[in-house]
Formats: C-alpha cells, sequence, structure tokens
C-alpha cells in the first residue's frame, strides 16, 4: 500500500508543474528574459506546385525580450537565426546534402553572403488581454523590411515551478514574400509567400 501512495504521488508531480498559476503579466519582473532554446521552434510553410504546404524549420536561433511590465508595448524583441540550420525532409536521390545547398546556395538562404537573419521590433501594439501585433525589421538576404507578427503571449509564470525562476511563453504566427528580399528561385512552382509559426519559452535573466 506504501508503494502504491508513494507510486501515485510520483505521477502527479508533472501534473502539479502543469498545474502552476498564472501570474499577471504586469506583476511579471521587469527587465531581460531570454530564449529557452529547448522549448522553442520557428517552423516556416511554403506552397510546393499548389499540391501541398511544404514545411521546414530553423533549428538554431536566439531570442531575447526586454520587457517593460508598466507598459508592455514599450518592451523591446531581438531574433538572430542561423540561416544555414534549415531543415527539411527531403531526400536527393544523387546523395546530396539538400539543407546544406539550401542554406549556402546563392539562390536560397546564401548564408555565405549573409550569415544572419535578423529581428528587430519597432513597435507592439497591444490588441487583446493577451494579444499583440509586433512589427519589427526583418534583415532577409541583405535586405530590410517591416514585418508584423501576430502574438499570443500564452502564459506567464512568476516562478517555474522546476528552474525557480520567471518564465514567460509565447507563440506567433506570421507571413512575408520572399520575392520582396530577392529570393525569387522557382517561383510560381515555389510559392511566393511564406508562412512563419512560432512557438517560445522565455526565462528571466536579470
Amino acid at each position: 500500500m506504501r508503494f502504491l501512495i508513494m507510486t501515485l504521488a510520483l505521477m502527479m508531480l508533472p501534473m502539479g508543474a502543469q498545474a502552476q498559476e498564472a501570474t499577471p503579466y504586469d506583476a511579471m519582473p521587469g527587465g531581460l528574459y531570454k530564449l529557452d532554446k529547448n522549448h522553442a521552434s520557428l517552423i516556416w510553410k511554403v506552397s510546393h506546385m499548389g499540391l501541398s504546404n511544404y514545411t521546414a524549420r530553423f533549428t538554431d536561433f536566439d531570442a531575447d525580450i526586454m520587457y517593460d511590465p508598466m507598459d508592455i508595448e514599450k518592451s523591446k524583441l531581438r531574433v538572430t537565426i542561423d540561416p544555414t540550420s534549415v531543415e527539411t525532409d527531403y531526400k536527393s536521390d544523387d546523395g546530396k546534402d539538400f539543407n546544406k545547398d539550401l542554406g549556402y546556395e546563392a539562390g536560397w538562404f546564401n548564408a555565405s553572403q549573409y550569415p544572419d537573419i535578423t529581428f528587430n521590433s519597432t513597435k507592439i501594439e497591444k490588441t487583446g488581454d493577451n494579444t499583440a501585433k509586433v512589427t519589427g525589421d526583418l534583415k532577409f538576404l541583405g535586405v530590410t523590411k517591416p514585418v508584423t507578427l501576430d502574438v499570443t503571449l500564452n502564459k506567464a509564470m512568476g516562478n517555474h515551478p522546476m528552474l525557480n525562476k520567471p518564465f514567460m511563453g509565447f507563440s506567433a504566427t506570421g507571413t512575408i514574400k520572399r520575392s520582396d528580399f530577392g529570393m525569387t528561385k522557382y517561383i510560381p512552382q515555389i510559392g511566393d509567400e511564406v508562412t512563419l509559426n512560432i512557438e517560445t519559452e522565455f526565462m528571466y535573466a536579470k
């Protein structure tokens, strides 16, 4: 019986962590929040001849938020993406590394010339209790254009139950036209419009 009770108690621990109460956004400490890379994904989709929305991702990116709880719209977001970390499920018949070619070829991400993709917020506009539009400058292939993301603040925790520090989690979506940045290869067979789906968690740094 004691073994059964201990087993049930251990099984309940993750449930207790998941049930952690949310903290009001304006009660979170202000300052720098760094991306928790273990709980983040940056996925993009593009039409493949109208047959499917081909899905791929970047596996290496970083971000931070300078958070202002007194006026969330004054907060700042910075993102840096390594274009060579592009990952698809495409298998080349000739044995070539398609992901590497995609990362380095001049017609694609051209990382030899442009080693970083960056996004720096310029405006945050609250649209609801936990939603906002975040507009920023996206620099891609040497071209800088404004891009707006629809962002949802999923939850804020004043104290993460396992890491003992404040955390915030966000989901974001957006679209860009790759031709706006000079990537026109295989349009229209491969679509011009690219859909972004982003999931992130940020931990308090200072």
